[in-house]
């Protein structure tokens, strides 16, 4: 029952995969600018890198500071507890010193390894923002160069009346039928309503002359 589902569920997963890659065939511009995206949430990344990089530099160079306070102000101490006569606080001043020497030459070392590191981060992060801007005007460039083919294959549609002309002369025959018709019924209801028109003033001048017909004879 595993093995059925799991072919179901590779069966499914392969027929999205292929619907996915139609589409892309169809919008090569949109793939363009997924990748796009893709891109520039990729340089976004390590710009934040980047940025934690350069944190972690300002404290190493905090620590490396106070190392080296500390180790020049226990030199400092162990000889004035040798002048003093101070054995004790003399070897404990001069192991810190050793101490503090020691930490601060590791964090030099860091420091000097980070800086170097954050120098090439922001060079190649440069690299990636020059290369994206790059891919953005060759993208409107694509755009232009697909604006164009659409508008040329449109015309060529129309212009083109091997293809494209029975189409359109089946269409015109259509609308001019439609409006040899419609032409037809305004000019009948306009013949009607002037002959409904002249009737009605011939009878009234027959009703008229008749009326004067009858006022003659009798006086």
């Amino acid at each position: 029952m595993t093995n059925l589902f799991t072919r179901i569920k590779d069966i499914i997963i392969a027929d999205l995969n292929e619907t996915l890659h139609q589409k892309e065939k169809q919008n090569p511009i949109g793939k363009l600018n997924q990748y796009l995206r893709q891109c520039e949430q990729e340089t976004a990344k390590v710009g934040k890198l980047i940025e934690r990089q350069l944190q972690l530099k300002d404290e190493f160079a905090r620590e490396y500071s106070l190392a080296m306070e500390v180790a020049e102000k226990r030199k400092y101490q162990a000889e004035i507890a040798l002048k003093a006569g101070e054995e004790e606080l003399c070897q404990f001043a001069t192991a810190e010193h050793q101490q503090y020497s020691e930490r601060a030459q590791r964090l030099n070392a860091s420091l000097a390894q980070v800086s170097e590191q954050v120098s090439e981060l922001e060079r190649k992060h440069e690299e990636m923002k020059h290369k994206l801007k790059d891919m953005h005007l060759r993208r409107m460039e694509l755009m232009g160069r697909e604006n164009v083919t659409r508008a040329y294959l449109g015309m060529n549609q129309v212009l083109e009346s091997d293809s494209y002309s029975p189409q359109s002369n089946s269409k015109f025959k259509d609308i001019e039928n439609y409006l040899d018709r419609l032409e037809q019924k305004v000019n009948s209801s306009f013949y009607r309503s002037t002959i409904d028109a002249k009737l009605a003033q011939i009878e009234k001048e027959m009703t008229s002359q008749d009326s004067k017909s009858v006022n003659l004879i009798k006086e």
